[in-house]
């Protein structure tokens, strides 16, 4: 755990950003008031006080005050245009260096050569610094009294602490910008990874309802158009139907709540009422998926080939998903006279599934048309498709040639022990 900063340091960083900030948006008022700043000190020096360190004190008093404001004033656009303010202040130190008034605000350059250093280029910066020696050359040649080491070398290590500083401080921020670049780059990553999680969460959920919804929808309007012909022939088939009808419509509607719950509430909310939990669809359950379509009017004959194995949960939801498409179809589409049949083979590597009609005539035709409509915008096959392609499957779908629809689906079974 990271111990926690001291007051003072939560301090100084909190005044920093302020004044960066301020800076940010208003940087002419902070130039104003740098500069005013310096040609206060520059003035101040040239009061009489520059005669102290002068090598010669009898430089006139005017010519002391320009170069004081030609040594500060130029700080004001240290920015914007650092090069010609550098030139200016170098200007006056070559004056400054030759009469020999070695005014102490020539330092200011340095000011001007920091900012280089952070906003300019490396050449740029060892043209600045080779400029700025200049005005001491000028001062060892007027002056030969003067030593290499008193004149020279203080100065050039001033500088090349005030570049270090400038490239350190700009590294700093590169850092921190690219700190920054990067956390908006994730935060967008972020977000575009949640649109597609909740994406492909709608369409999981459409799949959902479209098969709850589709199959059962199916069933009850067999089952009505079964009931309202038997009704004037055989009351107690009508009575039947209309039995089924009830049956079929409250366990659409209990799937339906079921998701609708676990759509409506926060599972991450200690409040949140639990939902009640069943188990998914499994091929255990195609015999009452199949009861339910032969009540609807379609006879289902089916035939298991090979020894029944243990699946992984979600394939058998997969199988169990298609065959209800695949029979639902048929009961839409298929016709009055329709029979489907439905072969489950197993194998060592993969199970298949097959489910074909006998639809006919003008009926049948409707039916293929209705399924090629299907393959490329439907929400059916397309449900299937995408069911399949999550276990590495494949399915084919099409008319026979005589006569009907039929859907095969092949799903190789995963090696190691199913949970």
């Amino acid at each position: 755990m990271t111990p926690p900063q001291p007051r003072t340091s939560q301090f100084l960083h909190r005044t920093t950003q302020r004044v960066r900030a301020y800076d940010g948006r208003h940087p002419l008022v902070w130039d104003v008031l740098v500069t005013a700043v310096f040609v206060t000190a520059a003035l101040t020096d040239g009061a009489g006080g520059w005669r102290t360190t002068a090598a010669d004190p009898r430089v006139a008093e005017w010519l002391v005050l320009l170069m004081s404001l030609g040594l500060s004033v130029p700080l004001l656009w240290r920015r914007r245009h650092p090069l010609p303010a550098l030139a200016v202040m170098v200007a006056t130190a070559l004056v400054s260096n030759w009469t020999g008034a070695w005014l102490q605000i020539a330092f200011a350059q340095f000011v001007v050569v920091f900012n280089i250093a952070l906003r300019r280029s490396l050449r740029t910066l060892a043209g600045a610094a080779a400029l700025t020696v200049l005005p001491m050359l000028v001062s060892l040649v007027r002056f030969e009294h003067g030593s290499w080491d008193q004149l020279i070398v203080p100065q050039l290590w001033s500088l090349a602490l005030v570049g270090l500083a400038g490239l350190a401080v700009r590294s700093r921020q590169d850092y921190t910008r690219a700190l920054v670049d990067r956390a908006r780059q994730l935060e967008v990553e972020s977000d575009q990874q949640a649109r597609l999680a909740a994406a492909a969460e709608r369409a999981r959920i459409a799949r959902e309802m479209h098969d709850i919804i589709g199959h059962n929808l199916s069933v009850i309007t067999g089952l009505a158009d079964g009931g309202s012909y038997a009704a004037a022939r055989n009351p107690e088939r009508a009575g039947q139907a209309l039995t089924a009808i009830a049956t079929t419509s409250r366990q659409a509607l209990t799937e339906l709540r079921r998701l609708l719950d676990v759509l409506g509430e926060d599972p991450a909310s200690p409040s949140a009422p639990s939902a009640e939990l069943a188990p998914a669809p499994a091929l255990d359950d195609l015999d009452s998926l199949i009861d339910g379509v032969r009540s609807a009017g379609l006879p289902v004959l089916r035939k298991t080939e090979g020894e029944p194995a243990p699946l992984p949960a979600g394939l058998e939801l997969t199988v169990y998903r298609v065959v209800q498409e695949a029979l639902t179809n048929t009961l839409k589409h298929g016709g009055p006279s329709a029979t489907s049949e439905l072969l489950v083979s197993y194998a060592d590597d993969a199970v298949t599934v097959t489910v074909t009609d006998t639809g006919r005539g003008a009926v049948a035709a409707e039916h293929a048309v209705e399924h090629a409509a299907a393959r490329g915008t439907g929400r059916g096959l397309a449900g299937m498709r995408e069911r399949t392609a999550l276990y590495q499957g494949t399915l084919e779908t099409g008319p026979r040639p005589a006569g009907g629809w039929r859907v095969r689906l092949r799903i190789p079974i995963p090696e190691g022990p199913t949970p």
